[in-house]
């Protein structure tokens, strides 16, 4: 367990961690990768229970996440080196040949911590469900948590798993949504509105939380509040406001961030206002 302040300052490093990644790569999603940097520290180093040094793709007796919308691998790389699923090293290898870091997740390189290949979006919310279903077909009460783009609900099959979870009462599962109103095209109300989310989830059967995904506080307190809701007939979605870029002034809230990467003089003004917490890899 870690508490907030340490949390925001693991939060702190893994967003410089991105930056400097995708300045060595010189190609990938930084947007989505900022805006997240809170939620999945908070979800590795004190939320989700797993194990970290005997990784394996089955999960039995551990927590489960499933990272739907790929494209913000550089985030999740992050914070599994941090947590200790591979060395911190490797993401300087972020996108180049050979590298078990690509621009999507993929297990196929046997990298620790992923399970599944992702980034074409919209499957996500399928294959969280059906490992929430194997986890109550073995008896497990271990949990499975899933994190989406709201760009991505605009893909029907989401829409499809959604109904699926609610009739069969996969209540075992929790997932979130990056609710930033940003998608690659521009603004999601512009590009396809999503209408009124909350009473759409809810409307299909869902159990619905909302929390500020930029507030760790807030996200312990509405993830465990989500966590004393499982196993009781609902699956659960999180609605969880951000802001695209979170953590650089001159980024944030710009869609044309969403897969941009910065040139070295931007580099070096996102990496002086993102002080170096832990040890730079």
């Amino acid at each position: 367990m870690n508490d907030i302040l340490e949390l925001q300052k693991i939060a702190a490093q893994v967003r410089r961690d991105v930056v400097r990644m995708l300045n060595i790569s010189k190609s990938g999603h930084i947007g989505g990768s900022l805006s997240c940097a809170d939620f999945l520290t908070a979800l590795y180093f004190n939320l989700m229970n797993h194990n970290s040094t005997n990784f394996d793709i089955d999960g039995r007796n551990q927590d489960l996440f499933f990272l739907s919308n790929g494209h913000i691998a550089p985030v999740w790389y992050s914070v599994l080196a941090r947590n200790g699923y591979f060395d911190i090293k490797e993401l300087s290898t972020l996108r180049k040949f050979d590298s078990r870091l690509q621009g999507h997740p993929t297990p196929a390189e046997h990298l620790s911590g992923v399970r599944i290949a992702s980034g074409s979006l919209g499957q996500g919310l399928s294959v969280a469900i059906g490992a929430a279903l194997t986890k109550k077909l073995n008896n497990e009460k271990n949990l499975v948590f899933s994190l989406h783009g709201d760009g991505e609900v605009q893909e029907g099959q989401i829409w499809e798993a959604a109904m699926f979870a609610a009739h069969h009462k996969v209540d075992n599962l929790i997932s979130v949504i990056d609710y930033n109103g940003k998608q690659i095209d521009g603004n999601v109300e512009n590009v396809m509105s999503l209408g009124n989310l909350r009473a759409k989830w809810e409307s299909f059967g869902w159990k619905v939380l909302e929390m500020n995904g930029n507030d760790i506080s807030d996200i312990l307190k509405v993830v465990n509040e989500a966590k004393n809701l499982t196993f009781a007939g609902k699956p659960i979605m999180i609605l969880m406001k951000t802001i695209m870029g979170k953590g650089v002034s001159f980024i944030e809230d710009d869609h044309k961030w969403h897969g941009s990467v910065m040139n070295e003089e931007q580099t070096k003004n996102a990496l002086e206002e993102l002080k170096e917490t832990l040890v730079d890899f």
